[in-house]
């Protein structure tokens, strides 16, 4: 693991191991939840659940050196997994592994000055929470407003790291989500359906949405945009 001694290194670089290690933890409480819940043996010490710079996850004891070379994630999580309903326990792992990601992310980030402070919370605060993913729960969209600037929907790559649109059971529980809550928000372009996985960007003159790459925005760019006009917008302002 790369440590505050490294170096300073940009917002794209801390942006893109944020990226890669909450994709991992995302596996590990979605499409790997089986595995993970087995692992979390209460009877064994304490366990923590790491996301690694790969897209990978880990469970394994917390780092023996102290202080640690980096912030260590929630001690523990095995001991409560079975005096807690199964789903109520992945979505409290899920908020205490947000809380990690953060602070791995200004960690690494200690030598980056105010701007490049606030770029990256915006670009991380951009992408659907692990807990927001664990319980699909749908992001809110923000009204525009006169300093709010350009809107925008970032991503990592696009791996398995779960779909907004997804309707997975995290448990044994059967419970249902309502469909429609995750399909709602329709590309203004092609007209595919919103997927947390992709980048997209809202026009602040008639509010829809678009992915970036049907409209040729990426993040980059987006940071750099104050006030967003879809192609459509853009031809009638001509006229």
């Amino acid at each position: 693991m790369a440590s505050v001694s490294s170096g300073p290194r940009t917002v794209e670089e801390i942006f893109k191991d944020f990226s890669a290690r909450r994709a991992g933890i995302i596996r590990a409480l979605t499409f790997d939840v089986d595995e993970f819940y087995g692992l979390c043996d209460p009877e064994k010490e304490n366990l923590c659940l790491y996301g690694h710079p790969n897209e990978t996850w880990e469970v394994n004891l917390p780092a023996e050196e102290v202080p640690p070379e980096l912030p260590e994630p929630a001690l523990g999580i095995n001991f409560a997994r079975d005096g807690m309903n199964r789903r109520d326990w992945l979505s409290l792992i899920a908020v205490h592994s947000d809380c990690w990601l953060l602070s791995v992310a200004f960690y690494l980030g200690a030598r980056l000055n105010r701007n490049e402070r606030k770029r990256l919370f915006s670009l991380i605060n951009d992408l659907p929470t692990v807990f927001e993913v664990v319980t699909e729960r749908k992001p809110v969209k923000d009204k525009p407003n006169a300093d709010s600037g350009s809107r925008s929907r970032g991503s990592n790559k696009r791996s398995n790291d779960g779909q907004a649109k997804s309707n997975q059971k995290l448990a044994d529980e059967s419970y249902e989500e309502d469909e429609d809550e995750h399909s709602e928000t329709l590309c203004g372009s092609c007209g595919g359906n919103y997927n947390a996985d992709e980048f997209w960007i809202g026009c602040d003159i008639c509010e829809r949405w678009f992915h970036g790459k049907c409209v040729k925005i990426t993040p980059a760019k987006a940071e750099n945009i104050k006030q967003y006009k879809c192609p459509s917008c853009m031809k009638r302002h001509r006229q």
